[in-house]
């Protein structure tokens, strides 16, 4: 009996004393790292979708920014010697492409393209899961190695290759009466250039789908484009678009209907809608219609007998043999001196 009663003292004196002061501590630390596990893998992604639009136009814009550079070189050299700037194209277009990667890209700024698009270059390959649930866009950038490869491939690799090119087009590699290693040679450029060719269509057709990585350096370097702010709009609007769009289409339809045109009918058709009725005047029907001069030596276009210089109604016979006269749109079939029946000269 007092055995249960000395247990049940002491069982009442356990249970009503309180636990040490880091038990909490510890057991909170114990169980955080599985907290976090179990907090982070129930997260959802956020898929990430940038525009490929914009990617493709920031390609555009860099080409672009390049050309105006490259344009303004070649007025400084303007007055050198003709043809001198030709021999070195391909170390002019590698220095400013050098020049555009050196202040932008290996300072962590976007390219002048990428920068009116709102776009970064972000290394994919230290992106987690995990590391998406606020934005997507969160990231750090390229690392120092992926910066020196892609300058490599992008302002090296494009020189080596252009100057390979231009040296076996000089040394005609290609051609039947040279040496076997030469042609072997040749025929391995062609086969690389082929295989780049296949390899950068299906990164395009990889890209179309997926919306990462517009050119092979990009999948290779891991270099992929997000947007720098996600709050940023567009730096250029889509009214201006529209408005080059439709000017592009204007002068294009313009550039393909003009040459089939026929300046003489036109006028012809266009003088009765004519307010200005000096033209058929007495006045101005003793002036050439071509250089718009008083005839030194008139002669007449029959069957119209419309007044003409005669080298003027002569130099455009013989340009065109179906000319038309330019007042009254006739065929022109033969031309006679001014006053004079008997002087009949046929057109030839």
């Amino acid at each position: 009996m007092e055995r249960q009663q000395t247990l049940a003292s002491s069982s009442s004196s356990s249970s009503s004393s309180p636990p040490a002061e880091d038990a909490w501590v510890d057991s909170y630390l114990k169980l955080l790292p599985q907290w976090q596990s179990l907090t982070s893998s129930n997260q959802p992604v956020i898929p990430i979708a940038i525009s490929r639009v914009n990617q493709v136009d920031a390609g555009r814009l860099d080409i672009e920014m390049s050309a105006m550079l490259k344009e303004q070189m070649v007025k400084v050299f303007s007055l050198m010697k003709p043809g001198m700037l030709f021999q070195y194209e391909p170390e002019l277009d590698a220095f400013l492409q050098f020049l555009i990667w050196r202040f932008s890209i290996w300072v962590d700024k976007p390219t002048p393209g990428n920068g009116l698009m709102n776009l970064r270059y972000r290394d994919e390959r230290a992106i987690e899961a995990r590391g998406k649930v606020r934005t997507g866009l969160e990231g750090p950038g390229l690392t120092v190695s992926q910066k020196i490869w892609y300058c490599v491939a992008t302002v090296g690799g494009q020189y080596l290759w252009a100057r390979l090119q231009s040296f076996s087009a000089f040394r005609r590699w290609g051609d039947s009466d040279q040496r076997s290693l030469v042609r072997r040679g040749w025929f391995l450029l062609q086969r690389v250039e082929g295989l780049y060719r296949a390899a950068s269509f299906v990164n395009i057709l990889v890209f179309l789908y997926s919306g990462r990585y517009r050119c092979l350096t990009e999948r290779l370097l891991r270099a992929r484009l997000v947007y720098g702010s996600p709050n940023m709009n567009r730096a250029v609007s889509f009214e201006y678009m529209n408005r080059q769009l439709v000017w592009n289409e204007f002068s294009e339809m313009l550039l393909l209907l003009l040459p089939l045109l026929n300046s003489s009918s036109m006028k012809s058709f266009l003088r009765p809608f004519s307010k200005d009725k000096s033209s058929s005047s007495a006045g101005d029907e003793n002036l050439c219609p071509i250089c718009q001069a008083n005839p030194s030596i008139p002669f007449l276009a029959l069957p119209c007998q419309h007044r003409y210089c005669y080298y003027c109604l002569r130099t455009r016979c013989s340009a065109a043999p179906s000319f038309r006269c330019s007042r009254c749109n006739e065929p022109v079939v033969a031309m006679q001196r001014h006053g004079s029946v008997d002087n009949l000269a046929q057109k030839q």
